[in-house]
C-alpha cells in the first residue's frame, strides 16, 4: 500500500516502471510505528539459538518434458516449460500442491503468530499522506489502521472535518481491487481513476463528477502503463494495449502501446487515435503541460531511452520532433510560454534540464538552464519555481531555483534521508512534501514556496523511538575494485560478534535508486536484535546514467559481484556470518537474489527470491518482457549474448547435488508483469537438483499481482512468512518468540 498521494504527473508511466512496481518493505510503506519491547525481553540475547530439528521434504513430483530449444547451434533443455501455461489443470494442481507443502512448514513454526500479531500491532495506527488542492477541495489519503487498501479523503479547508470521496476497500470486500491511478481535470470538476483487479497490470477508468461523485460516460479499458492527462475538463489522453487473446491476458505478450485521446461522454471505441509508434515493441504516451498549451509526446521501446515529441495546440501546429533516438531520457517539466523545459540525460549522464524552442529544436540550440553537477538531478516544478532534488550518495538534498535556473535557496531539510512532494501547480504558495529515513517515519511538511519555511505538517503518533537504533553508511570494494555505498541499520550497542541475523536487500537495475526510508515491518526485525543492509549497487540511479550502464547487458554480473561483495563485508567485519545471513530482492532483485545463490550457495543461510526474472533466455516473451532489453539484451541478439545470459540465468545455473540457502520463492498468481512461470521453473529446478537439509519452497499468492496495490493483510501475512522463515533456519529464538503475544 502506498499512502504517499499526490497530483499525478502530466506525464505519462515512466518507462522503468514497466518492471519494477514491486512493493518493496523499505520503499512503500509509510508513516510507521513501533511498540516498545517488554523490558523482560531486553535482556533476551538475539544471539540465543537452537540446533533445528532435522526436517524431510517431500515436495510434488513436478513432470519433465523434452522441451528442447536451440540458440546460435548450442541446445537448451527447458524440462518444466509446461509451467508457462498458467491456465491449464496441471499447474494449477502443481501451485495447489507446492502451497500445501510449504504451509504445512510455514504454520508450524512455532513462534510465526508471535510475528504476525506484532506487525498487526505495529500496522495499526493511522498514516495519512499530504494534501492537494483540486478545485474547492484539499484531497488526501488516510487508512486507519489495518483497512487494506488507503482511502480518498477531501475538506474544503484544510482545517475541517474530512469526508470520504472514494473508499477502494467497498471495490471488493478482501481488498483485491485497487485505486492504481487518477487525475482531476483542470479545475477540480471531474475525477478520473484506474482500478487494478488482482493485481494486474491491466485498468479500467472511470470517470466521476466530483460534486455528485455520479459516473460519467463508459467504463474504458484496456489500458495499461499509462497516466491520464485531461484537456480542461473536455476529454483526457491515455495509453491503450491490444489485450492478448483470451486466456493470455496474464502471460501473452502485449503490443502496440497507441496513444488515445477520450472525449467525454463518447464511447470509447470513438476515441482518437493521437500517435501510433512504427514498431508494434514500442509504446507512445502523452502529457499536457499545465496551461493546456503543448502536448508532449514520448515513444519507448525499452525501460530507458524514448523519443520525444511536441505539438503547440495554441498555434495548432503539427507534432514536431525534439529528440528522434532512443539513446537516452528526456521529459518536458514545463513550459515557458513558447519554449519548453526539458528534463535530460543528453551528454549528461547525471541529468540536466535545458530550454528548447519547439520551433528550432536542434541540440545545438539548447540552452542550459540547470547544468549537470556531480550529483544525479531529479527535477519538478511548483509556484512558478523549479525544485532541483540531488543524490548525494543515495541522500537527498534541494534547490529551489528560477525558471531561469538562478538559485533562489537551499532547501533546509529535517535531516539526512529521503524528501518527496516537490511537485505542484504553478498557482500554488505552498506544497507539503515528505521526509524519511530508516528510523524517521515518513512525516509531512509545509513549506512556503515564496519565504522558503518549513513548518511540521503531519507527524504520525508512531511508538517508536529513534534514539534506539542507529544508522550508518559505509563504502566497500567490488570484485573490481568499484567503490560501493551500502546503509546499515541496527540497535544501538549491538555486538559485533558474527552471530547477527541480518537482512540484506538490494534491487541494482533500471535506474532505480534505492534510498533511506522508514518501513514498519522491517522494525520486528531490528528490534529483535536484526540488523538491515542496503547497498546502493550498479545497475541502480544513485549515481548517474553511467551507474546505470555498469550493471547492464554484457556487465550485469557487476550487479552480482556487488552485492555479494556487501554480503563479504557485512561477514568480515563481524556484523553477521553465512549462517546467519538472509538475502532478499524483488523483481529485478528476485534475479539478483536468485542469480547470487547460484554463483555463491554457500554465502548466505537464507534466500529470498521474490517475483524474479529467472529464465533470461524466454523473459521477452511474456507480457511486456521485451521492453527490459535495453537493460538486459536477449537471447536472440547474438551468440555472445545468449552465452553471457545463460552464463547467469538462474534457472538455468542450478546444478544437481549442490546445498542452495534455505529458500522461500515468492510469486503471485496474477502477475501479468514478472509472470510466476518465473517462480514455478525455478522452485521446481531447485527442488529437483538441492542437496541438505534445508527447505526449498514456493510461497504462491492468489489473487494478487506484481506488488503493487497488495492489500494489507496479505503484506502482514508475507512478511510474517518471510521472517519467521529466517529466524527458524537460522537456529535463532528471537525475543519475540518468548512474548505473551
Amino acid at each position: 500500500m502506498n499512502t504517499n498521494f499526490r497530483v499525478p504527473s502530466r506525464r505519462e508511466l515512466p518507462a522503468k516502471e514497466l518492471l519494477t512496481n514491486f512493493v518493496q518493505p523499505s520503499k512503500t510503506k509509510l508513516l510507521m510505528k513501533q511498540l516498545v519491547i517488554p523490558l523482560c525481553l531486553l535482556a533476551l540475547a538475539m544471539s540465543c539459538s537452537e540446533p533445528k530439528e532435522k526436517e524431510t521434504f517431500d515436495y510434488p513430483e513436478t513432470a519433465k518434458v523434452d522441451t528442447i530449444d536451440t540458440y546460435f547451434g548450442t541446445d537448451v533443455p527447458d524440462p518444466y516449460r509446461w509451467l508457462e501455461d498458467d491456465n491449464s489443470e496441471q499447474t494449477a494442481q502443481w501451485v495447489t500442491a507446492q502451497n500445501k507443502v510449504t504451509r504445512g512448514y510455514l504454520d508450524n513454526i512455532p513462534y510465526k503468530g508471535n510475528i504476525k500479531k506484532r506487525l498487526e500491532e505495529l500496522f495499526d495506527y493511522e498514516r495519512v499522506s499530504a494534501p492537494n488542492k483540486e478545485g474547492n477541495y484539499y484531497y488526501f489519503y488516510k487508512n486507519d489502521g489495518l483497512q487494506n487498501q488507503s482511502v480518498l479523503y477531501r475538506k474544503k479547508s484544510i482545517d475541517d472535518e474530512p469526508e470520504v470521496f472514494i473508499d477502494p476497500n467497498k471495490f471488493k470486500e478482501d481488498g483485491t481491487i485497487s485505486l492504481a491511478g487518477s487525475s482531476f481535470s483542470q479545475d477540480g470538476s471531474l475525477f478520473a481513476y484506474l482500478i487494478s483487479e488482482g493485481g494486474s497490470d491491466w485498468r479500467k477508468a472511470i470517470v466521476i463528477d466530483t460534486e455528485t461523485k455520479v459516473e460519467q460516460g463508459d467504463t474504458l479499458r484496456n489500458i495499461k502503463f499509462s497516466g491520464i492527462s485531461w484537456k480542461g475538463n473536455e476529454g483526457f489522453y491515455y495509453t491503450r494495449y491490444e489485450k492478448p487473446e483470451e486466456g493470455m491476458e496474464l502471460s501473452g505478450i502485449v503490443t502496440n502501446g497507441k496513444l488515445y485521446y477520450h472525449k467525454l461522454g463518447t464511447p470509447q471505441a470513438s476515441d482518437e487515435l493521437v500517435f501510433s509508434p512504427d514498431n508494434e515493441k514500442a509504446r507512445a504516451g502523452g502529457y499536457l503541460t499545465e496551461d493546456n498549451r503543448f502536448l508532449v509526446i514520448t515513444v519507448s521501446e525499452g525501460t530507458s531511452g524514448n523519443k520525444l515529441y511536441a505539438k503547440d495546440l495554441q498555434s495548432g501546429s503539427e507534432i514536431i520532433s525534439i529528440v528522434d533516438d532512443l539513446e537516452n531520457d528526456q521529459f518536458v517539466i514545463d513550459n515557458k510560454g513558447a519554449k519548453l523545459l526539458v528534463y535530460t540525460n543528453i551528454d549528461a549522464p547525471n541529468y540536466k534540464v535545458v530550454e528548447v524552442d519547439p520551433t528550432n529544436p536542434g541540440r545545438e540550440n539548447w540552452i542550459d538552464i540547470i547544468p549537470e553537477t556531480e550529483n544525479v538531478l531529479s527535477a519538478n516544478t511548483a509556484g512558478g519555481y523549479i525544485f532541483a532534488t540531488y543524490l548525494e550518495d543515495a541522500k537527498t538534498a534541494v534547490k529551489q531555483l528560477d525558471y531561469d535556473g538562478e538559485l533562489i535557496r537551499d532547501v533546509e531539510l529535517p535531516g539526512i534521508g529521503t524528501a518527496n512532494g516537490f511537485g505542484g501547480k504553478a498557482s500554488e504558495k505552498e506544497l507539503y512534501y515528505n521526509f524519511t529515513s530508516f528510523t524517521y517515519p515518513s512525516t509531512i511538511f509545509k513549506y512556503d514556496i515564496e519565504s522558503g519555511e518549513s513548518e511540521l505538517y503531519e507527524k504520525p503518533e508512531v511508538d517508536f523511538n529513534p534514539e534506539n537504533f542507529e544508522t550508518k553508511q559505509v563504502f566497500y570494494e567490488s570484485k573490481d575494485g568499484t567503490r560501493v555505498p551500502m546503509f546499515i541499520v541496527h540497535k544501538k550497542g549491538i555486538e559485533l560478534n558474527g552471530k547477527n541475523p541480518t537482512y540484506l536487500y538490494a534491487y541494482g537495475g533500471f535506474n532505480i535508486s534505492l534510498r533511506p526510508s522508514f518501513s514498519t515491518s522491517r522494525i520486528v526485525w531490528l528490534e529483535n536484535g536484526g540488523i538491515y543492509a542496503q547497498p546502493n549497487i550498479r545497475g541502480g540511479g544513485e549515481y548517474g546514467e553511467a551507474w546505470h550502464k555498469a550493471g547492464t547487458k554484457m556487465q550485469k554480473q557487476n550487479v552480482f559481484d556487488d552485492f555479494i561483495a556487501a554480503g563479504e563485508y557485512l561477514i568480515n567485519n563481524k556484523y553477521t556470518s553465512s549462517d546467519y545471513l538472509a538475502i532478499a530482492g524483488g523483481s529485478n532483485g528476485g534475479l539478483l537474489v536468485g542469480a547470487t545463490m547460484t554463483q555463491r550457495p554457500e554465502l548466505a543461510k537464507i534466500a529470498f527470491p521474490a517475483v524474479g526474472v529467472m529464465d533470461m533466455l524466454r523473459y521477452h516473451k511474456f507480457t511486456i518482457g521485451y521492453a527490459w532489453a535495453s537493460d538486459y539484451g536477449t537471447s536472440e541478439d547474438s551468440k555472445e549474448m545468449f552465452e553471457y545470459l545463460k552464463g547467469y540465468s538462474p534457472v538455468h545455473n542450478l546444478n544437481p547435488g549442490t546445498a542452495y540457502p534455505a529458500t522461500m520463492v515468492t510469486t503471485a498468481d496474477h502477475d501479468d508483469r514478472v509472470v510466476p512461470a518465473h517462480s514455478f521453473k525455478f522452485a521446481a529446478t531447485l527442488q529437483e537438483n538441492h542437496q541438505g537439509d534445508n527447505p526449498v519452497l514456493i510461497r504462491i499468492e492468489t489473487d494478487a499481482g506484481h506488488g503493487a496495490g497488495t492489500p494489507i493483510s496479505k503484506t502482514i501475512d508475507q512478511q510474517a512468512d518471510r521472517y519467521a522463515f529466517a529466524w527458524y533456519n537460522m537456529g535463532v529464538i528471537p525475543p519475540i518468540a518468548k512474548s505473551d503475544q
